[in-house]
């Protein structure tokens, strides 16, 4: 028997409740109803307005990488609680609830993978493992990144998306800091070119690190990008910042960032700065052993 059809004005607070969960979803943007499919497909790039929500790291890797093929390195590595610190939750239970939700054991994932062609050393922050806080692996694995990366002779494309040092490790998390440039600087001897790819949110630590100090620093539309957030400094300074304060337009106009490119066209971009910057170093046609 064919039921007549409800209107969607008609239905009980529980329908409601459920209709089109899990099918549609609001853009941050332009607040359009989207199919989950369609922004799934265009990588969480809304197709009404251009605005970027949050990606993956795995399907960062499917955007970038050639057929999204990745060689991971020192996958082994996972955090400890040198402090036994707690903030009414221990450590140890934070890490292993950040390693369940977001599948990986740190908020960095290193490896070697190509970009039409081009060998890379690639690193990505993992937002969603603690919101990307660098603590003492994450600091250790970009140092082997530029460490790793100095020895095969290619170039590095790190990805940052971080809410800054990790408060858990304390004065350790600071460290990282001081850790990672010098072993950028060391890759600087090199000559070749580090990519740093400035994602939404770029914050703290890692933003007055090594996130912006690529050879070409790029950024998503719209990235918040800084070291304290604006409302901190607001109250701090007891004045009002002007329109757009670090976001990737306002870096761009003071020359903070060189160039602001949209997710669609980051593969494309890479590898045409690369063609530039590195014509002669290694070209594969994918990741090797």
């Amino acid at each position: 028997m064919d039921w007549p059809k409800k209107n969607p004005s008609e239905l009980d607070a529980s329908e409601k409740k459920s209709f089109g969960k899990g099918v549609f979803r609001k853009c941050d943007g332009c607040s359009a109803t989207l199919p989950v499919e369609a922004l799934h497909a265009s990588f969480e790039v809304c197709p009404e307005c251009g605005q970027h929500h949050k990606l993956s790291a795995p399907r960062w890797r499917d955007l970038l990488l050639d057929d999204g093929r990745f060689e991971e390195w020192d996958a082994h590595l996972a955090p400890a609680d040198p402090l036994n610190f707690s903030d009414g939750k221990s450590y140890r239970d934070r890490i292993a609830s950040a390693q369940k939700s977001s599948h990986t054991k740190e908020a960095m994932v290193i490896g070697r993978g190509a970009i039409e062609g081009h060998a890379v050393a690639y690193g990505a922050f993992v937002f969603s493992f603690m919101g990307g806080s660098m603590g003492s692996v994450v600091g250790e694995k970009i140092t082997r990144l530029f460490e790793r990366a100095s020895s095969e002779r290619i170039p590095v494309i790190l990805l940052q998306a971080s809410g800054g040092a990790r408060m858990q490790e304390g004065i350790l998390s600071l460290m990282q800091m001081a850790k990672t440039v010098s072993a950028l600087e060391r890759f600087r001897a090199t000559k070749i070119p580090f990519f740093s790819v400035l994602l939404h949110p770029t914050t703290g630590g890692v933003a007055a690190s090594f996130a912006l100090l690529g050879d070409v620093n790029i950024a998503e539309p719209n990235a918040l990008i800084g070291f304290a957030g604006p409302r901190v400094i607001e109250q701090t300074i007891r004045q009002k910042l002007p329109e757009g304060f670090q976001r990737s337009e306002f870096l761009l106009t003071h020359g903070m960032i060189d160039r602001i490119v949209s997710r669609l066209d980051m593969r494309r971009e890479l590898a045409m700065m690369m063609s530039h910057l590195s014509p002669k170093l290694e070209r594969v046609s994918g990741p090797q052993a």
